[in-house]
């Protein structure tokens, strides 16, 4: 028995949450769906997060907040101790999230430079080609499905360096496919990797060997790596995550939160990180521009704890879930085996092959919810039909009985 009840069934629903409360697909969701979906975890909070925040309500003003010294020192504390990556004060950037800072650094990156004078301008032609050619972001797919709507959005093109999906050994898994990824960055239009690590929704944690073909291939070719490390805290036993830029820091602006690790995506705390001064000026331009200048006071209360006293919490956490995975692997081996579920080394999230049911996964996302009661994501907003997305962070029991209803439906869809 750990220190920390992730058992306990809190109740959700009714709290004005996205996972339990929102429409879904199929519509409304009854009080009889069980919803494995949206990344975030039933579980509460680190308890020194709590106790932090309620002594940052107690103040009972919450007036424009300003980002205190500690912060920083949570941070780069954490980083040095954790995965023994240097970082300085001046690298941060905080931001309100990951997702808008993706957008920001794309479009900082591919529409912005420092001129003759040392300052920041919109590149001529809006960073265009001669011909009007798009400036080109390389992603790996299947990806987030933010990275396909940010690049979209923000005036970009999307090149797509797609994962191989290798089913031949115990358990199946995705490879970085390095020549294809060599011919989309010799692209004169390409600028920028936006890479993911741990990958969601793969499930990969990308050894060393890896992140060093990547970085060479990018620095070789004039691509800058923008690293999603959202999920870096999610490892499983027996993984080791590694931050790109401790690959490569001169190439790599990292994107990172405590908000998936710790379960605190409503609070709105992120960093980019990167030591090149002239992207910080390119950043900080556009953060401006678009006003996502201030922070949530409570973000700010919630890193700091998470990063000062998070770390028994995040271990017991990953056991946790890797018991959750261990269980669903055994259950799916043995009851539906017909429907391969990739290799998780690290985020909460299961991969799962759903091609031997001969319709659209999003058609069996649907079918799951009205028949099973049970909500999991279809591969289609993730760039690759026929494969489903399930977020395991949930108490064991509400999880089991998922689990169940999912095998259940797989079973009646293959008839």
């Amino acid at each position: 028995m750990g220190k920390y009840d992730f058992d306990a069934m809190t109740v959700r629903r009714g709290t004005n949450c996205v996972k339990w409360d929102a429409d879904s697909p199929a519509g409304p969701i009854g009080e009889d769906v069980i919803p494995l979906w949206v990344a975030d975890m039933d579980f509460k909070v680190a308890p020194a997060i709590t106790d932090a925040l309620r002594r940052r309500v107690d103040h009972e003003i919450f007036g424009y907040t300003h980002i205190p010294e500690s912060y920083y020192e949570a941070a780069i504390g954490w980083w040095q101790r954790r995965r023994g990556w240097h970082t300085e004060r001046d690298w941060y950037i905080p931001i309100d999230g990951i997702v808008p800072g993706m957008s920001v650094v794309v479009t900082a990156l591919t529409k912005y430079e420092i001129n003759a004078e040392g300052k920041v301008a919109e590149k001529p032609n809006g960073g265009k080609g001669p011909n009007g050619e798009l400036p080109k972001v390389i992603i790996q797919s299947p990806a987030y499905n933010c990275f396909f709507s940010s690049i979209r959005n923000v005036g970009c093109e999307l090149s797509l360096n797609k994962l191989i999906y290798d089913t031949e050994g115990d358990q199946a898994t995705w490879y970085i496919d390095f020549e294809d990824l060599e011919r989309k960055a010799a692209d004169p239009m390409a600028k920028v990797l936006l890479f993911c690590n741990p990958h969601n929704p793969c499930g990969r944690v990308w050894p060393k060997e890896d992140l060093q073909k990547v970085a060479e291939i990018c620095r070789r070719n004039g691509v800058v790596i923008v690293s999603d490390e959202i999920h870096c805290e999610l490892e499983m036993p027996g993984y080791h995550f590694t931050p790109m830029a401790v690959i490569d820091q001169d190439n790599t602006i990292t994107m990172n939160s405590p908000s998936k690790s710790f379960n605190i995506a409503g609070l709105g705390i992120s960093n980019l990180i990167t030591n090149n001064p002239d992207w910080r000026k390119q950043i900080d331009r556009v953060i401006n521009i678009w006003e996502h200048c201030d922070m949530n006071p409570f973000g700010v209360i919630a890193l700091q704890a998470a990063y000062n006293e998070g770390e028994p919490w995040i271990k017991e956490l990953m056991e946790y879930l890797q018991s959750n995975y261990r269980f669903m692997l055994e259950y799916f081996e043995r009851e539906v085996p017909r429907f391969p579920v990739t290799k998780v080394e690290g985020t909460y999230l299961a991969w799962v092959d759903v091609s031997a049911i001969n319709m659209p996964s999003m058609e069996i996302e649907k079918s799951l919810i009205e028949n099973e009661k049970v909500w999991i994501n279809g591969g289609e907003m993730y760039g690759l039909d026929g494969f489903m997305r399930i977020n395991m962070a949930c108490p064991r029991a509400r999880f089991e009985e998922a689990v169940k209803r999912i095998a259940k439906g797989f079973k009646r869809l293959l008839k």
